[in-house]
């Protein structure tokens, strides 16, 4: 069920704009299931209908109305920096189907447009798509995609483009930024509406505690503390990690200017705007959290009324200090499991960071790395281990392997039990830039085949693919450390 409030000029009815000739581009079989649309032998809806409404074009298939379509306002923060009144530019929500909230991105302009056009071109629509179905895939909260409708209607970004339309899924599409946004309007009777909202949908064990709103901050931190921790773990880079950016349901959203990383650099920055670093791979935590205390602030007024002012912000800025406690938790947890640990040992914290920065060092390349850690044998003699070749610092490198091989001797490691363990946790298959580059040169020639064939591989990115093989490959060198833009 969307938040709606009725007479609320936040959220305004909004229909999607037509688009001339839509055609399919993508469709996730996945989502499809998930919402129960039946797909025919091209992995395509039986019903014809879905393409007029996933398009923008109908709000009506057989079995499925869409009556109320909207776009919602929300504010933030940006690089920072209060921004004021922001919202759906670009989005419009359709309505409810199977318990998830269906949105179109790229449907035409909306009242919170601004200087935008509303539209989505096909070059960041497939993008979206990809990263949305191979993050489900690699078990990260995540919202998902359901579609691509393109079309050969001109959309000017850099250059001149053609439109597309990503359909996406989520049990809610509510961020951060909508509790910013009644707090700056000092609208308290909106924002306990939406606060009690997600608690009876989402957060419904928060009203077993005598202070629910409280309760569901604490929730909403440890979603997004276990979220980041998840993406530092995969090499993920979101790259626009603006507080309207933030979901309170703790999924990924708002796929723009991502990547994951290839050669592993603490400090990489896949987002060209981002020019003082501030969303870098390494700072991705702390930026979580300070967007947590921007909830926090926007918060404060739902916790007056029982305590007063000071003793809302003491409470809820006791509760922010947990936020970097359950990050290293989660975090420690997700590196024991890559390097293959069954047990916790106090100098584990140690043997990560040596290993991170020793591939920092060697501009390692981070998945295959850590995929191909799981083939060692743990009796092997240090100067038959071919890992070590990736590194510089040879030297430095064997001493980790030592002292690695050392922690998994402590515990009586399995090497093929250990092996297992280790590649249902570390990827052989992420999407690289230079794999969706290849399947949007080919989408905008009309050929559909590699976007097709990039999501079946991302689908099952632990499993081995022989077929694939060529896909978990690291990037030509042309390639490497691309950084990507807000319209990518």
């Amino acid at each position: 069920m969307a938040f709606t409030l009725s007479g609320n000029d936040a959220c305004q009815a909004t229909l999607p704009t037509p688009i001339p000739n839509p055609y399919w581009v993508a469709f996730s079989p996945s989502s499809a299931k998930l919402v129960g649309i039946d797909l025919d032998e091209n992995h395509l809806p039986v019903d014809k209908t879905w393409l007029e409404v996933l398009s923008g074009n109908g709000l009506n298939t057989a079995n499925h109305q869409f009556p109320n379509p909207m776009a919602t306002a929300y504010s933030g923060h940006q690089f920072g920096v209060w921004a004021g009144q922001l919202g759906d530019g670009r989005a419009i929500l359709l309505g409810d189907i199977a318990s998830q909230e269906l949105q179109l991105k790229g449907a035409g302009i909306t009242r919170f447009s601004r200087m935008g056009d509303g539209r989505a071109v096909l070059r960041s629509s497939i993008r979206e798509f990809l990263c949305s179905e191979s993050m489900h895939a690699l078990g990260i909260p995540t919202t998902r995609a359901l579609s691509i409708v393109g079309s050969d209607m001109p959309v000017r970004r850099e250059t001149l483009e053609t439109a597309a339309v990503c359909a996406r899924l989520a049990p809610s599409f509510i961020r951060v930024g909508h509790f910013e946004h009644y707090a700056s309007l000092q609208n308290h009777a909106r924002l306990k509406e939406l606060a009690d909202y997600l608690i009876e949908i989402h957060y419904p064990e928060s009203l077993q505690t005598d202070e629910p709103y409280l309760e569901l901050f604490k929730r909403i931190c440890a979603r997004n503390a276990n979220l980041v921790a998840q993406w530092q773990a995969v090499g993920f880079c979101h790259g626009v990690l603006n507080s309207d950016n933030i979901s309170v349901l703790g999924l990924t959203i708002d796929y723009g200017p991502f990547g994951f990383l290839d050669q592993f650099q603490i400090d990489h920055i896949c987002n060209h705007s981002d020019q003082g670093g501030r969303y870098a791979y390494h700072r991705q935590p702390q930026i979580m959290h300070w967007n947590m205390a921007c909830l926090a602030s926007a918060m404060i007024p739902l916790l007056e009324l029982r305590h007063g002012e000071k003793e809302a912000q003491d409470l809820l800025r006791s509760a922010l200090e947990e936020f970097p406690n359950t990050y290293a938790r989660a975090w420690q947890s997700l590196f024991r499991n890559k390097l293959g640990f069954s047990t916790e040992q106090d100098r584990d914290v140690a043997l990560i960071e040596r290993l991170l920065q020793a591939m920092h060092d060697s501009k390692v390349d981070f998945t295959n790395f850590f995929r191909n850690l799981g083939k060692l044998k743990s009796k092997l003699p240090i100067s038959q281990i071919s890992l070590r070749d990736d590194f510089i610092d040879r030297d430095a490198i064997d001493l980790w392997f030592v002292d690695y091989l050392a922690r998994l001797q402590s515990e009586s490691s399995n090497d093929s039990e250990r092996h297992l363990a280790m590649n249902r946790v570390n990827p052989k298959y992420i999407l690289r830039n230079h794999l969706a580059q290849f399947a949007i040169e080919q989408a905008q020639k009309k050929d559909f085949s590699e976007v097709s064939k990039l999501l079946k591989i991302l689908s099952n990115p632990f499993d081995d693919q022989p077929e694939f093989a060529s896909y978990s490959l690291a990037p030509p060198p042309d390639m490497d450390m691309v950084e990507v833009s807000c319209s990518s």
